[in-house]
């Protein structure tokens, strides 16, 4: 069996109370935490007031408080399990930028839902998450969690201990991996640097592109699969159970009526880098996006078409 990617840690050092301070100092890293500023205060109250080297009893007041390390041991993040009983909430944060996208997150949900109900014997978990925080979203609903309700700041997703218990009988459950090309990558990140400065387009459009770029496997463009869908794409899809065919393409060129959909639109973000058979979950400005790739028409590097 492989090992899993992050284990965690139930006790918290001084030294690891200093590394979370930093990592709530960046605000990349708390732009999606709902309680960040509390957390963080929190942990100043306690380093200010305890000299103690092991402060594990301090941070497991009112639930249950983990260290996310990876392979190596080293901290990469945090859990909180909120909670006492029958009920908890979840809080997951991945505390550097370079280990986004490397599905240390996914891991540590994965982990953590096994100590909620099988070591917690939790009834329930909930999770409250910010509806631009696409990454959280999809890595939750794979897990299984299923929305309870929703508004333009917060979803709130729960799982039950007997779903989670019938879909761990039926096998793992993983978040689809984006991948684009490094050709793509460069030319989007231009596309985003330059729409921020002129300010023509959505900021939480754009918040959601740069989200899927920091956790997508970037290839060079004649090692990408035939059945992934990059720039310039053409793509038959079930958007919302209805059949849609469409291209992938940058804002200049989009055309609703030609089919020709924006990487900057909530449908165009959603199926970047994603495969044939993949099913995608996406909350864009019009209301929830259910997306199952049925076939990748065609492809620049596929053709041969470098130029595109």
């Amino acid at each position: 069996m492989d090992k899993p990617l992050v284990r965690l840690s139930p006790e918290i050092t001084r030294a690891n109370a200093f590394t979370m301070m930093d990592w709530l100092k960046d605000a990349e890293v708390t732009r999606y935490l709902r309680d960040s500023r509390d957390v963080a205060r929190d942990i100043e109250r306690v380093v200010s007031r305890v000299q103690l080297p092991t402060l594990t009893h301090l941070f497991n007041r009112g639930g249950r408080f983990f260290m996310i390390l990876d392979q190596r041991e080293v901290p990469v993040g945090f859990v909180r399990l909120v909670g006492t009983g029958a009920d908890y909430e979840l809080v997951i944060a991945i505390g550097e930028r370079r280990n986004w996208g490397r599905k240390l997150g996914t891991s540590a949900l994965q982990q953590s839902l096994k100590t909620a109900f099988l070591e917690l014997r939790a009834g329930s978990v909930m999770a409250r998450i910010h509806p631009g925080n696409q990454w959280s979203v999809r890595a939750f609903r794979n897990c299984g969690f299923e929305l309870q309700a929703e508004d333009p700041a917060l979803l709130t997703f729960t799982l039950t201990r007997e779903r989670y218990l019938a879909l761990s009988r039926a096998g793992p459950m993983v978040v689809p991996e984006v991948r684009i090309t490094q050709v793509d990558r460069n030319r989007l990140w231009k596309l985003i640097v330059a729409a921020r400065k002129r300010g023509n387009a959505d900021p939480q459009a754009l918040k959601s592109l740069v989200a899927e770029i920091d956790r997508a496997i970037v290839l060079p463009s004649r090692q990408v699969s035939p059945d992934v869908i990059t720039m310039n794409s053409r793509a038959r899809l079930r958007l919302n159970d209805e059949p849609a065919e469409i291209a992938l393409v940058y804002p200049t060129l989009a055309d609703d009526r030609a089919r020709r959909v924006s990487v900057i639109s909530p449908v165009g973000t959603a199926v970047l880098g994603f495969r044939e058979g993949d099913h995608v979950d996406w909350r864009g400005a019009g209301g929830q996006l259910k997306i199952e790739i049925e076939k990748v028409l065609y492809q620049p590097e596929a053709a041969g078409d470098f130029h595109l």
